[in-house]
């Protein structure tokens, strides 16, 4: 599961630590499958009746403009116990491998501590039921999923957050937080990346 070049231009290297806010990707499992899933690296996220929805596609230190990426130090691996606390979160341990790497060196946390705050933030975030609960395919448009993650999370406004697809199929919904987690705040680039497309295919779980 690869970033989206919608999230901004990337700043590879720079200070763990310096960055503005936090995004939160949560990738749509179902979408993520039938457009990016073939293959053996994507068996275990989508093999059949797996029925993963929404999962963690990253925690990303972000920039007004940009975002910064590979902060390093390169050696600096999760130990076991760092990637325990990424279970159920991740739809793979590779993805949380390679988030540390690409995303979490430029937190400035220890992989303990940024694998907690993937889970905390997260946890704030509640899914809108009609979401939860899809059974079968559904066709939104991107302000009207937008609007439904508003009316679930007091605080969330349309202009912190923003709706990924590909080829007119729902691919993640990207949540821009602040860096201590707490509050949910306004991000115009990555609220100005999202889906251009009118009608959005929410594919169900197969």
């Amino acid at each position: 599961m690869g970033d989206v070049a919608a999230q901004g231009r990337n700043q590879r290297g720079g200070e763990p630590g310096s960055f503005d806010f936090y995004v939160l990707a949560l990738s749509w499992s179902p979408g993520f499958c039938e457009l990016d899933g073939g293959g053996e690296r994507n068996r275990e996220q989508c093999a059949q009746g797996a029925g993963l929805r929404f999962v963690v596609h990253g925690l990303w230190p972000q920039n007004e403009r940009g975002y910064p990426s590979e902060c390093g130090p390169s050696g600096r691996t999760p130990s076991r116990i760092a990637l325990d606390q990424a279970k159920g979160l991740f739809p793979t341990e590779g993805l949380a491998r390679y988030e540390w790497r690409k995303h979490g060196t430029c937190s400035g946390s220890s992989p303990s501590d940024y694998f907690a705050d993937v889970r905390r933030a997260r946890e704030k975030i509640v899914i809108p039921p009609v979401l939860a609960k899809a059974e079968r395919d559904q066709s939104w448009t991107a302000i009207d999923l937008e609007r439904a993650f508003v009316a679930a999370n007091p605080g969330l406004r349309t202009d912190m957050m923003s709706v990924a697809c590909k080829r007119g199929v729902l691919q993640e919904v990207r949540i821009c937080l602040s860096k201590d987690l707490r509050d949910f705040r306004m991000c115009g680039e990555v609220d100005r990346s999202g889906c251009r497309t009118r009608d959005i295919t929410v594919v169900a779980p197969r």
